[in-house]
């Protein structure tokens, strides 16, 4: 995949609005292979509906997204899966986590379906981010911060051409939050992916090409 499109995208439920003033919705935006972006928003203005729509999650907006030009309404669930293990990665704002699972179980169910990266690679990436401690402590144990780091590794235990990050630095210190940029720039490097990352505040610190307002 090299170039997602949006060709007046808004959600349903902002179209009796007036006026829209924003970047990405209601305009034709495209989001391309290898580049780094900013989804500045404010609260309540549809960025986790954003990743929602990407992802295919949900559909309830106007206009179109493509990928390479392909409308993604009209893919199917072989397709879906598809993309999704190859192409798409996506760390959520509520991360999607297993709390009952521990922080290497809930990694290891996505590189089980990948094989995309080497127990050693992933231990590393523990240790980096501060939690090789927490390997074998149940997800529900951890703070909010020590779970958007696992969530980080298990988004990355996978080939992808975009990676998008919702809000993944709202509980880091900035330590933290400059290794997982750190980490997260040398694999989409490798791959020479697109990195798109939502903020309404505190943000992710990257070499950024452009940002845009929500």
């Amino acid at each position: 995949m090299n170039i997602i499109t949006l060709q007046q995208t808004l959600p349903q439920v902002f179209a009796d609005r007036d006026t829209i003033v924003s970047d990405v919705w209601h305009q034709s935006l495209e989001l391309k292979k290898g580049e780094k972006v900013l989804i500045e928003a404010a609260s309540g203005t549809g960025k986790s509906s954003f990743c929602s729509y990407i992802y295919g999650y949900r559909d309830d907006y106007q206009g179109i997204i493509c990928f390479d030009g392909k409308n993604i309404k009209g893919l199917n669930v072989s397709e879906w899966m598809e993309i999704r293990k190859t192409s798409l990665s996506m760390l959520f704002q509520e991360l999607r986590l297993f709390t009952e699972l521990t922080a290497w179980e809930n990694v290891q169910i996505k590189n089980s379906l990948t094989g995309f990266k080497q127990k050693k690679e992933i231990k590393q990436w523990f240790e980096a981010l501060g939690i090789a401690d927490k390997w074998n402590t149940p997800l529900g144990k951890l703070s909010f911060g020590q779970q958007q780091r696992v969530a980080l590794v298990r988004a990355l235990c996978q080939p992808f051409d975009f990676i998008f990050l919702d809000e993944p630095v709202s509980h880091l210190d900035d330590e933290n939050g400059r290794i997982m940029a750190a980490i997260l720039t040398e694999e989409a490097e490798k791959q020479g992916a697109g990195i798109v990352v939502t903020s309404i505040g505190k943000h992710l610190e990257l070499d950024y090409h452009k940002t845009l307002k929500l």
